[in-house]
This record gives structure tokens, C-alpha cells and sequence, in this order.
């Protein structure tokens, strides 16, 4: 199986440059983890640090410094900053904090006492200072030009775009607020701009990230319209690339973006990635979530009445406090209803400063675990049934890497690292990572399709 254990975020990016440091040339390594919004942050802090002259580590000996971007969702997601952090420092010395647990100095200097500084989310200027204090920059104005795109870690042919920073809600297991603000829109013109770039730069596929990305533009005093994010998707759509939503919570307005997705070729896919957590209304209360799951039903009817090819992805939380086995089992029946189409699942677990810690009734590990393995071989049985009946269709693919054995492509159902493949093994010479291709399903998988060439 091809796809990542569904409880599991992406893990580790380390910087893909591989250019020469020219002679006395400094060099900062970098270890991003956590979500694609904190690769974001990582590639705009390497872009500036090498408009400033400095080159880019792909290994700690190489570098005279490293910055580590942690994640601090979860204790867990602690855990393995801390290790990263320690790995870092191990093997270099020289070491910068930044990221969601930077916002937790006290923590992170308590287990490292010897990093060199430690910095919040998306403070670009301080960890820019931080390094200058440890490694002084040395530009040459004539050598150190930066392509239009800037520095990536993702492939060349798919690049996230982050849209806004933050998050308005207040859900009782999410410290997201508290570490990354409220909701700050990008301007639209600014998005677009990035966007140019990317696509001009030979980018095939745009995925639009945030925190709530269908509540952007609404923190804007005297907006043109209700939905900003309607206007953007579009003008996104029309720049001639895939354009792949995530983190789309369910507004009313959605019903007006998904037409868009129901339009052929390149532009907004039919992609749906919608955090629903749970379905029981009682258990979504307690999560301080909206709590019509059964209206969310007929949202999902009506979405795929207007778009049939939608595809639809959603996280889920099992083991919440107080959640009974009758609200777990409304969660099952939910899903057998609801037919999406990526699925994936997290045992809960308690975040220092979340309200929910303080919960009453708290699930024993035994039944959460019980729970995530009758919850995700439900959602594999759906996966495994709606890609059996692919077999015989013919469908549009993005090729994400090819080898001696196949190449390893994405439908336009399938957001990268998270969600399944298409491989074609037969006839595959020649093709190259961002080629758009359509082929015929051959055969299918719990999670992954096999095809041929057209």
C-alpha cells in the first residue's frame, strides 16, 4: 500500500538544493516538519536566506548552521520536534528553533538548553536575525540571484500555496489559534502574483493550503464580496494548472465553488478536503464543532449531484472524551452513508492548553485503539470498492516520479503524500515527473489504482 498510515502526517523534509557553496560561501541546513503550511514557512525562510548569499545544506556536516521548524500540534508531534531537535544538535551543534512548538521557548530550552534561539510560527525576521547572529551572511551581489519561484521542497512540478495565516474557530482539542493567531487573509493580488510565478516557473499543480481556507477574505473590513475565496479559486482555476483545495471547511459557499470543479481539464479539481471530525452531534458539541451532521449529508448529496466526479476527503477523531460506543457506532453509520472517498483517522489525544484535556470522561487507549482499527477497515472497505469501480474508465493523471519499474502517477482525486497512487508499469519510457496524461484503470487496490497509457 502506497499511502501513508492515515493517522500519520507528513513527517520530514530536509532541503532538496543540492547546488556547490562557492568559496567562503556560508551554508544553513534545514529540517521542516509538520504540516504543508509549515513547509511553506520553511521554503519562504530558505528563499530569503539565499537572496541574502547563503547556500543551502542538504546534510548537517555540510552546514555552519541548522534551523529545525517543529510542529506542535500534538504531544506526539512534541516528542518527535524535541528528537529532531537533539538529532540536530548532535550531529552539528549549531542549532535554530522555529516553528508552532517555538511558540513554547520555555519547552524547548528546558529538554536543548544549548540551541542558539528559539522563534514562533511565521516569525521570518527573527529566525533571519537568529542566523545572522550565528552565521554572518556574505552576498555577492552578481552570483546570488534567486529564481522567480524561489527556493521549493516539494517536486518542481507541484508546489503548495498558502493563502492565509490562522484560524477563527475555537474546537476544544485545537491549540492551532493560540500558536498561529486568528485569521490573516493574504491580499488576492498577492496570492496571484505567487501563483504566476509558480505556474510560469513550469508548476503543474497548485495546492491551495490554510488553515480554513474557505473562510478567506472574510476578516476583511469592507470586502467587494461575501466569499472572497470564490474569486480566487477562479482566478486560480484560469491560470492553466491543476488547482487542488485543502482544509475546506463546509460553508454555505461552498455550493458555489464546486461548480467550478464539475468544468473539464485544467483548473479546480474535484477535490474536496473537509475536516468533519466526527458525526455525532453530542460528540461534536463537546468538540465545539458545527453539529448537523445530518444536514452535512445533504451537502454532500447536493455537491455530488452538481459535480458526480467530486472527490471527497475528511480527518476523523475517535476516542474524543466521552465519546460512547453509540456515538463511535453513529460515526460508522455516518460514513457508510456519507461514501467518501479519502479517509483518514486520529486517535484523540491531550494537547497542553487545549480545552478538551480538561474533559470529563476520557477513553481508555485499549478502546481507542479498538476503535481507529474498526473505523479505518470501514473506510478501506468504502476505498477499496469505489476504486474497483474505476476498472475499465479512463482518467486524467499527473506523473509524480519515475523509475526503472513504473511511474508513479496521481489522479485527479489524489493529493500527493496523502492520498493513493496510479502506477503504469508497462509503456511508461519516456515519461517524465509533471507530464498530465490520460489512461485506462486496469486494476485497483485497497488505496491504489494500476493503468495503461491511452
Amino acid at each position: 500500500m502506497s499511502q501513508n498510515p492515515p493517522d500519520l502526517r507528513p513527517d520530514l523534509a530536509r532541503a532538496r538544493v543540492t547546488e556547490d557553496a562557492r568559496p567562503g560561501q556560508p551554508r544553513i541546513g534545514m529540517v521542516s516538519l509538520g504540516c504543508p503550511k509549515a513547509l511553506v514557512d520553511s521554503e519562504r525562510i530558505l528563499t530569503r536566506l539565499r537572496a541574502e548569499g547563503y547556500a543551502i545544506s542538504p546534510d548537517y556536516a555540510g552546514a555552519e548552521a541548522v534551523i529545525v521548524n517543529t510542529c506542535g500540534f500534538l504531544d506526539s508531534a512534541k516528542a518527535e520536534s524535541l528528537e529532531a531537535i537533539g538529532e540536530a544538535l548532535e550531529a552539528n551543534g549549531r542549532v535554530i528553533v522555529t516553528g508552532c512548538l517555538g511558540a513554547e521557548p520555555d519547552y524547548i530550552t528546558g529538554a536543548h538548553p544549548k540551541v542558539l534561539a528559539v522563534t514562533g510560527p511565521h516569525q521570518y525576521e527573527q529566525v533571519l536575525d537568529a542566523v545572522h547572529s550565528a552565521v554572518p551572511p556574505a552576498p555577492h551581489p552578481f552570483i546570488d540571484l534567486m529564481p522567480a519561484q524561489g527556493v521549493k521542497l516539494t517536486p518542481r512540478h507541484y508546489s503548495y500555496l498558502k493563502i492565509s495565516e490562522g484560524c477563527n474557530h475555537a474546537c476544544k482539542f485545537c491549540i492551532i489559534p493560540d500558536m498561529r493567531g486568528k485569521l490573516a487573509s493574504r491580499p488576492h493580488a498577492a496570492v496571484m502574483r505567487e501563483a504566476e510565478k509558480l505556474v510560469g516557473a513550469g508548476v503543474r499543480e497548485l495546492l491551495v493550503i490554510s488553515q480554513d481556507t474557505s473562510a478567506y477574505g472574510t476578516d476583511w473590513k469592507d470586502r467587494e464580496v461575501k466569499a472572497p475565496i470564490l474569486p480566487l479559486a477562479r482566478d486560480l482555476g484560469a491560470l492553466g494548472a491543476w488547482v487542488r483545495l485543502h482544509y475546506v471547511y463546509p460553508y454555505p459557499h461552498v455550493r458555489d465553488l464546486v461548480p467550478m470543479m464539475a468544468e473539464a481539464g485544467p483548473g479546480v479539481l474535484p477535490y474536496l478536503d473537509i475536516p468533519f471530525q466526527h458525526a455525532h452531534p453530542d460528540t461534536l458539541r463537546r468538540m465545539a464543532r458545527p453539529a448537523a451532521a445530518a444536514r452535512t449529508l445533504d451537502e454532500i448529496a447536493a455537491w455530488r449531484a452538481a459535480c458526480p466526479s467530486l472527490a471527497i476527503r475528511s480527518t476523523f477523531i475517535v476516542g474524543y472524551p466521552g465519546e460512547t460506543e453509540d456515538e463511535f457506532r453513529t460515526l460508522l453509520d455516518w460514513l457508510d452513508e456519507a461514501q467518501l472517498d479519502r479517509v483518514g483517522c486520529f486517535r484523540y489525544e491531550n494537547v497542553a492548553g487545549a480545552r478538551s484535556n480538561a474533559l470529563p470522561d476520557h477513553v481508555p487507549e485499549e478502546v481507542k485503539e479498538d476503535r481507529f482499527h474498526r473505523f479505518m477497515e470501514k473506510a478501506q472497505a468504502i476505498s477499496e470498492a469505489k476504486l474497483a469501480a474505476k476498472v475499465g474508465t479512463r482518467i486524467e493523471v499527473i506523473v509524480d516520479e519515475v523509475d526503472d519499474e513504473a511511474a508513479t502517477c496521481r489522479t485527479r482525486a489524489d493529493a500527493p503524500e496523502i492520498d493513493g497512487n496510479l502506477f503504469i508499469d508497462e509503456d511508461f519510457e519516456g515519461l517524465a515527473p509533471g507530464d498530465i496524461l490520460t489512461v485506462e484503470v486496469e486494476e485497483a487496490g485497497e488505496y491504489d489504482l494500476w493503468g495503461r497509457r491511452v
